[in-house]
């Protein structure tokens, strides 16, 4: 794929792209079926107690509507995540990012690393990477999501997906774990995985570990959710208290291991104790920011021998990122309104800012180092209900990845900077990808939809 698209495509890619934000704006048909939702949990897929947990902890967790994308803007999302992989197979990227990276980041494991998370601006006229994660969370409540979607009229439920989609979606979560499994050497079959984060019956998302548990212990496999520090290394093997671990699902936010909660982890995974995963290196080759600069800069990519098209579609879907240095502060404060500033190792938000919001005294802070620049991409938009006083949320759509290949894509609704899990109506929403000619869905539903929309 390249980034020009002759015209007749660019008009069909157009179209397509305008029912998609229309069916945003004025499509109120489809959401949220909380009773679909109380069902799946209490049907087997979740532990005791775990609705309660989920509705207590997690009350904007499950967003309550649906956001619609083209199948054109889906394309152009996938063409973007195999370009990058391409990128990141070159000897000379590796090179490059591996030599700043900590030395950690440079043992092999074998193991690609799981739930890689390509997150994404689009809208009807622009599409832009904001950002790569290498332990995105979010995988089962969207399984969940799937299963507990209504529509009210027949042209809109032509664009749910069956209800086997969710469990091949899981089918594949655990084919990937065994898939890991296999790639760092080991013959014998998986048998125990430890869900391991900081203080994990505190995080936002523990009731997502459950569900990990569910459906691990549902396939034969023996699960614990764990912190670091419950783990030990005993003849060259990892436990977790009396539990021998072959695998370790890698929640934490401590990327390369470097506090001493994470010590065992650390030991373990550079001595190959148990399989990590994701993992130091993932972090290196894809989540640290800086690579974004050098994925955004037409001479980096020349240099290091990216072919012509896949440089095309790298710089028309990355939007332009620097690093801050004191080389180019004055010009970037000038620019400032403009861009975004992300910390280099930066996660859920923290320590980055809007321009047109930042104050001198974060600027020199961002300015003393460990920050990029990217150009600002707007967030799309979705209408949750019509009437007088019509509610819009920003979202961001997020596509996990696995060995390049696209698994699933959510969205993320939101109010404010970036998406915070705050927001009533917002959270997590299923992704519906609308034909490349779906401005009248056999004539428009205008009779049958809530949103009164032709193009719904």
């Amino acid at each position: 794929m390249t980034a020009s698209v002759p015209r007749s495509g660019a008009i069909a890619e157009l179209l397509a792209s305008a029912a998609s934000e229309r069916l945003n704006a004025e499509c109120f048909c489809v959401g949220l079926d909380a009773d679909a939702v109380r069902e799946a949990l209490d049907s087997g897929i979740g532990k005791p107690g775990l609705r309660a947990l989920l509705e207590e902890r997690c009350p904007y967790a499950l967003a309550a509507r649906p956001v619609f994308v083209s199948s054109a803007q889906s394309e152009r999302m996938s063409a973007l995540v195999a370009a990058i992989e391409s990128v990141v197979a070159l000897p000379a990227y590796r090179d490059t990012v591996l030599s700043r990276a900590p030395s950690i980041a440079r043992h092999a494991p074998g193991a690609r690393g799981v739930f890689f998370g390509y997150d994404f601006h689009v809208t009807a006229s622009a599409m832009g990477l904001i950002e790569i994660n290498t332990n995105a969370g979010g995988a089962m409540l969207n399984a969940l999501l799937a299963r507990a979607q209504r529509a009210c009229c027949p042209p809109i439920q032509r664009l749910l997906p069956p209800a086997a989609t969710a469990e091949a979606f899981e089918a594949r979560i655990i084919d990937m774990f065994r898939r890991e499994w296999m790639m760092s050497g080991r013959t014998g079959p998986l048998c125990t995985i430890a869900i391991v984060d900081e203080q994990p019956e505190a995080q936002y998302l523990y009731p997502e570990f459950l569900l990990f548990q569910q459906l691990l212990e549902a396939h034969g496999i023996t699960a614990v959710i764990a912190a670091p520090a419950d783990l030990r290394l005993r003849d060259g093997a990892l436990f977790c208290d009396t539990q021998a671990i072959d695998l370790v699902y890698n929640r934490l936010t401590d990327f390369y291991f470097d506090t001493d909660a994470s010590a065992v982890l650390r030991e373990a995974y550079l001595q190959d104790a148990a399989v990590v995963t994701p993992h130091p290196r993932a972090h290196a080759l894809y989540a640290d920011k800086r690579n974004l600069a050098l994925l955004s800069d037409p001479m980096q990519l020349q240099r290091l021998g990216v072919p012509a098209a896949t440089q095309s579609v790298l710089l028309a879907g990355i939007p332009r990122t620097e690093i801050v240095d004191h080389s180019n502060q004055e010009r970037l404060w000038a620019e400032r309104k403009r861009l975004f500033f992300k910390p280099f190792g930066g996660f859920g938000s923290r320590a980055a800012y809007r321009g047109d919001k930042i104050t001198q005294r974060v600027w020199k802070e961002v300015v003393a180092g460990g920050h990029v620049a990217q150009a600002l991409v707007t967030p799309g938009e979705r209408t949750l209900s019509g009437g007088d006083a019509p509610q819009t949320l920003k979202f961001d759509l997020r596509q996990y990845v696995y060995e390049g290949e696209v698994q699933w894509t959510a969205a993320r609704l939101y109010q404010g900077q970036t998406t915070n899990f705050r927001t009533p109506g917002g959270g997590f929403a299923p992704v519906y990808e609308t034909p490349d000619a779906c401005l009248d869905l056999q004539g428009g539903p205008a009779r049958q939809c809530a949103g009164e929309s032709s193009a719904c």
